[in-house]
Order: structure tokens, then sequence, then C-alpha cells
């Protein structure tokens, strides 16, 4: 029996890694991979049984995890930029989730020819969307404009509330079955949770802020008190009111993020690791736990349930919401094209199944059976199309090339023009008001201010550029600007400057620094002393008569390859610890000195 559990537990860990990576490498959405593989694992190979492995322990871990990771989303939402779009917000977490609400209970009733009572509660566990399957999803899409920050808001706020009205409506069912008179009883109980919810997060992050201000705790020992401090707001919440924890960590998480007594950022680093854990833990869990039975109901009223969620239920509670706002087309589009449900349904519908059987209501089965199916369809259909859909409406690109500069000397927004010539999107970041003012006398997008300014990247439009090249003098500015960019654009995609100094010391980690672009001793400080030097920006198309080689041999080695760009129009940047190797019909962007400057010795005899 131990070692059974021992396999089962590895085999969760295994498989909920792997489903990321895999995500990662074919560039699809790894929730897919992990409701997939649990299913395998689950209810199909029998591999993984939660029953048997967790017990008792199986719902309550899956709680506290999505606790932590609605927290961990919290901590991600900036009061400025709710300034901006609240208004939609608002809007789609009350009018259009009453919309979505009303139109999949209806559906459900007609449709899949539920009882009233059912239908109602299985529309209320589906208006949810949810951060463990938006944030994946836009981080793989990473759209223009206002509807990724839309989208993200929507997701972490929507999440608790929809809990709170899946659970209203239990607590509604249950009562009419009991009480004569169970309004004021459910409306005592709404107040009731978004009194205690809202009490005890502030009440956390109050707590938690207090102490790191006062410096009471180490810092090898904060992240572990920051999640000590969830998992007690989380757990006293719902002792306090069922069902009061979600709305209280991501409260708990929103104000920990918006005030300016101390710095929270590791804290927030820390946590988003953590998510990515647990929701492979969760995902893989919960779909493992399916039974073969639930699958038997599964069949073409399904597949019409799902089709009216996703063309009739959200485009309907999207328009209603933005009616009279100053909101794109294409953002109403592109809105109304991404509403997967996530851990938060998945996790409500089992529980409400378990304590459906206990109140002698039937239908249990169903209300989980539906849930996974609207899950992995939604998931299918928004996680293939979106980025397909985000392109056509021009939101986004399938694969972002451009680049972001951080600093704009003369010699770097030449650079930056070269690229931006070749249609490539540039944004170039500084703090010195003269380079910014060239840049823009030079038509280039560039942004006046420090890197390291707080909520710099809500400011900055990223949207199409997936790169980062630091080329300040500051080899320490350049090296923390590609730390916090790996976390946004790749490890692989962020480059900075070779130091100054040479050799860097001995055991010098490379996570704390980016990859050196170009070559090995190529600095600041010879970047520019090759550009006074008359070093110019030359793209030279290859073919199978002139390669590279020929190209060295023209301009007598005087060349620098900058960047490669391929036939299908991938950009790549040359860097030290990674020889790219030039084919026939790819283009190459090269700092070369022209012959008439370099003549070899024969001719200047």
């Amino acid at each position: 029996m131990v070692e059974e559990t021992l396999i089962s537990l590895s085999a969760v860990v295994v498989l909920g890694i792997t489903a990321q990576w895999l995500g990662w490498r074919m560039r699809v959405p790894s929730i897919l991979l992990l409701l997939i593989f649990g299913i395998l694992a689950g209810p199909v190979l029998g591999w993984i049984k939660p029953d048997e492995m967790m017990g008792p322990l199986l719902y309550p871990v899956v709680s506290l995890a999505v606790a932590v990771i609605l927290f961990e989303g919290g901590l991600t939402l900036s009061l400025k930029e709710f300034r901006a779009i609240g208004a939609i917000v608002l809007r789609l977490v009350t009018v259009g989730m009453l919309a979505g609400w009303l139109i999949i209970s209806l559906a459900a009733h007609w449709v899949l020819g539920l009882s009233w009572q059912l239908a109602t509660l299985l529309g209320a566990v589906l208006v949810v969307t949810g951060p463990t399957v938006i944030a994946p999803m836009l981080r793989h899409v990473r759209p223009t404009g206002q509807s990724g920050a839309i989208l993200k808001w929507e997701g972490i706020v929507i999440d608790p509330i929809g809990a709170m009205l899946a659970v209203l409506v239990f607590q509604a069912i249950v009562l009419f079955e009991t009480e004569a008179e169970p309004v004021a009883a459910v409306a005592f109980s709404l107040l009731k949770t978004i009194a205690v919810g809202a009490g005890t997060g502030l009440a956390g992050a109050l707590g938690m802020v207090l102490l790191l201000r006062r410096e009471w705790i180490p810092d090898f020992l904060q992240n572990p008190v920051a999640l000590m401090f969830v998992v007690a707001v989380f757990t006293g919440a719902n002792l306090l009111q069922t069902e009061a924890g979600l709305l209280a960590v991501t409260i708990m998480g929103f104000a920990m993020a918006n005030q300016r007594k101390v710095s929270i950022q590791h804290i927030a680093e820390f946590k988003e690791n953590l998510g990515v854990m647990l929701i492979a833990f969760i995902f893989i869990l919960l779909a493992a736990h399916l039974k073969p039975s639930d699958l038997d109901h599964v069949g073409f009223s399904s597949f019409l349930f799902l089709a009216i969620l996703i063309l009739v239920a959200r485009p309907a509670s999207v328009f209603l919401s933005t009616i009279g706002t100053r909101l794109g087309r294409k953002d109403k589009m592109f809105l109304s094209w991404m509403a997967p449900r996530g851990i938060v349904a998945a996790a409500v519908a089992s529980i409400f199944a378990l304590r459906l059987d206990e109140v002698g209501l039937p239908g249990s089965d169903v209300l989980v059976s539906v849930t996974f199916f609207v899950i992995i369809g939604t998931v299918t259909v928004y996680g293939l199309t979106s980025g397909i859909v985000a392109k056509r409406l021009g939101l986004a690109q399938a694969n972002p090339e451009g680049v972001i500069f951080l600093g704009a000397r003369f010699w770097g927004r030449r650079i930056a023009k070269s690229l931006q010539s070749e249609g490539f999107p540039v944004m170039l970041v500084d703090n010195d008001l003269h380079n910014v003012l060239a840049a823009r006398m030079e038509g280039l997008p560039v942004f006046y201010a420090s890197i390291f300014a707080e909520n710099v990247l809500e400011q900055v439009e990223i949207g199409g550029i997936g790169k980062l090249l630091a080329l300040t003098s500051n080899d320490d500015a350049n090296s923390l600007a590609a730390m916090h960019f790996a976390r946004i654009f790749e490890r692989s995609q962020v480059f900075q400057l070779a130091s100054e100094v040479g050799n860097l010391p001995a055991g010098t980690s490379p996570h704390l620094r980016g990859r050196t672009v170009f070559e090995e001793g190529i600095t600041h400080a010879e970047l520019t002393q090759r550009f006074l030097s008359n070093w110019v920006i030359k793209k030279t198309r290859l073919s199978k008569d002139f390669d590279f080689e020929s190209l060295k041999t023209h301009y007598h080695g005087n060349v620098l390859p900058l960047f490669l760009i391929s036939e299908s129009g991938r950009l790549r940047v040359f860097a030290a610890d990674a020889k790219l190797s030039p084919q026939p019909g790819d283009a190459l962007l090269s700092l070369v000195l022209p012959k008439a400057e370099a003549l070899p010795a024969s001719e200047t005899a």
C-alpha cells in the first residue's frame, strides 16, 4: 500500500511537470495536457487513484492549493491598472456574470435535461474562469491593448465571486427543501461572506506588512511566513463563514500588492513558482479523480451545451457588460473568445457533488462530468484558437519577435532602427532625457523612465515584443534588467552586453545575468568605439554563392553579426553562448567596417 501511494504521488509530480514542459515546447496550453494526462492516468489506465491515495485529505488539499493560487493572482492586481479598466471589470463580474449564469442555467435545463435546481447550480459553477487557465493562455498569446489586463482581472476577481454565488445557490436549494422563507437567510449569508472575507483578508495583509516593516521576520523565513498567513487567513475565513476564504486570500494579495510600506517582490516570485507546481498537482489529481462512469454522460447534448457556452453565453456577457464603454470592437471580440473554465469550477463541482448526495438530491454525477467536459472543451477550444484569433484581430503575434532595448544611446538607436525597418516591433527605455528626445526625433517608440521604476511594465506597451537587449554602460543595471525580464520573456530571450571588467569572478551564476549578446568582448565601450570609427549596420541576404564566410571575406573579417532573420521571418539574436549557422535564404544584420575604411595590407602598400 505504501509503495502504491508513493508511485501514485510520484506519477502526479512527473506527469504534472512533464505536461507543463510539453506545453511550453509544443506551444499549446499546458492545462489541456494536464487534463489529458490526468484522465489517462486516472479513469482510463487506473495508475492514479486520488481517493485511495489521499482519502478525506483530497478536497482540503485542493482548497488550500486554490487559495495559494488566488493569493498569487491577487499579488498581480495593480490599483493603477484598475483605474483604467475597473469599470469594465466590475461590469463583467456583475452584469456579465449574471447574464452568463442565466443563459447557462437555461441551456442546462433545456439541452441537458437537468432539473431547475441542478441547472441553476451548474450555471453558478460554470460562470468562473480563473487565473489557473487565463494566465498561461495570456502568457502564450500576450495580447496588446486593454483586453489582456481585463481578462487577468476578471479571471482573478470572478473566482471568489463565482464561488460565493455557487455556495449561495446551493444554500438556497437546501433551504427551499427545509425552510419556507429562505430569501432572508441567503441575503444575510451573502453579506456575512463579503464582510468576513474582506475583514480577514485586510487583517492578514496588515499583519504581514507590519511584520515585514519592523523586520521581525528574517529573510529566509519571509516566504514561508507569507504562505502561513495565506493558509491561516483562508482557513479562518472559512471557519467564520462558508466559502469566504477565497475572497479573503484574493483581497489579502491585492492589499499587499498595492501598499507602499515594504517590498514584496520576492514573495510574489516565490508564490508564482509555487503556483506552477500547485496547478500541475491539482489538475492531475482532479482529472484522475473522475470515474469511468462519469464519461458515460458525455454525448451530443454535451457538445451542444458547450457550443452555447462558447458562442452565446460568453459573447452576450461581454457585449452586455461593455455597452456604453470606450472599449474597442477588436478588444470586445477577443474578450468574447476567451472564457476557459479552470480549477475553481472543478473543485466547487466536485465538492458540491458530495454535498448533493448528503442532502439527497439526485444528479451529482452529472454535475461533475459536465463540469469537467466543459473545462476540457473550453481549454481546448480557447487554448488552440486564442492565439490565432488575437493575431487575426491584430492584437497579438503568434511568436513575438520584437525587442525592448534598455538604453537609447546613438548606436543603440541605430540598432533599433535597423530592426524597425525590417518590420520588427521595438521599444526603447531610458532615463536620460537627451537620449529619449533623440529617439523620438528619429521616429522610434521610447519610454522615459528607469526600467526598474515601479509598475513601468504596466505603462510600457510590450505587445509583439519577446526579447530584451540590455545595452547600458552599467553592467549591474543590465544584469538586474535581465533577471527581471527573464520571468516575462524566458531566460533564453534576454541578452546583455559583456562586462567591461572582462571575465566575471569564478562561480558567478548564469541565472544572475542575461546571455552575453553578440560576442564576448563586445562591451559598451567597444561598440561605442566601433560606431565612432565609421562601422555601419548592413543587411545581407545570403545565398549558396555568397554565404557567411564570403561576407566575412568581403569585409576582410571586419564583421560583427547582430541578428539573423530566417526566411520565415523569425528573428534570432547572435549570442556568445550559441553560435548560429546562417543558411542560404537567411538575412543577416551585421555591424561592418566598409572596405574603404579597412583595406588589406597588400592594397595599402
